[in-house]
């Protein structure tokens, strides 16, 4: 049984009436929320045959958009039927799922609801997401497998760093960290590039690993240069 008022009542009863016309009138108006207008009257082309579907996207947008707004309203006014028919039935204000009324300030806030909070059939919020977010997660999708414990192998990233190495759109000025040129710009620019261990990039032995020796490149410079290095690989401890 409903606790309103009957002076509540016929006050969401108005409430009802006057947003069914109000509506009605915007559905008819504007020609439908643009839906009137064919694609060729907002292109000006007779026909999208011989151009780029890009040409269209702004026009493919604003359809989607128009038809989103319809349904909705559509929606929302058979949410109103919906409610006036219920008061005409004497069966406004009572929940339809547990039969408890409603309380007064909710259907203040929403006049066109049949529910309770408990049983409203929109108060859970999906967080189910398209299939496809699966495959195109950025920055490489189901192709950077840097994620997996068992793979140290190659994948998407390291793909896209041997094809940015011939450049991309990005600059300098583009870039985390002021100046930076082009060559530390790239995804994980200081990442070791053959090697994973410093000592990889200098030291090396014959087929049989009995002679081995390193190498006073670059690599092996910063690797004594940043405290790292370990001079008794050249000298000798004797010699220090």
């Amino acid at each position: 049984m409903r606790t309103i008022t009957e002076q509540q009542l016929l006050e969401l009863h108005k409430r009802l009436l006057e947003d069914r016309q109000d509506i009605e009138q915007r559905i008819s108006a504007n020609t439908h929320y643009g839906l009137g207008d064919s694609l060729r009257d907002n292109t000006g082309e007779l026909t999208p045959i011989d151009n780029h579907p890009g040409d269209l996207a702004t026009e493919l947008y604003d359809r989607e958009k128009d038809i989103a707004l319809h349904e909705q309203e559509e929606l929302h006014l058979a949410r109103i039927e919906a409610a006036l028919n219920a008061i005409h039935k004497e069966e406004y204000g009572v929940c339809q799922v547990c039969g408890n009324p409603i309380p007064y300030e909710r259907l203040e806030a929403m006049p066109d609801t049949l529910y309770c909070i408990e049983h409203a059939p929109r108060q859970f919020v999906s967080d189910a997401r398209p299939v496809e977010e699966q495959y195109l997660a950025s920055p490489f999708g189901r192709s950077s497998l840097d994620e997996r414990e068992d793979y140290n192998g190659f994948d998407g990233e390291d793909a896209w760093q041997i094809v940015e190495q011939w450049g991309n759109s990005d600059s300098p000025a583009m870039a985390e960290h002021p100046g930076d040129d082009y060559n530390h710009i790239r995804i994980e620019a200081d990442e070791n590039d053959g090697f994973v261990e410093s000592l990889e990039s200098f030291l090396a032995t014959d087929i049989t690993g009995n002679h081995k020796a390193f190498y006073r490149n670059s690599q092996y410079r910063n690797y004594c240069d940043t405290g790292e290095g370990d001079l008794t690989l050249e000298y000798g401890e004797d010699d220090l």
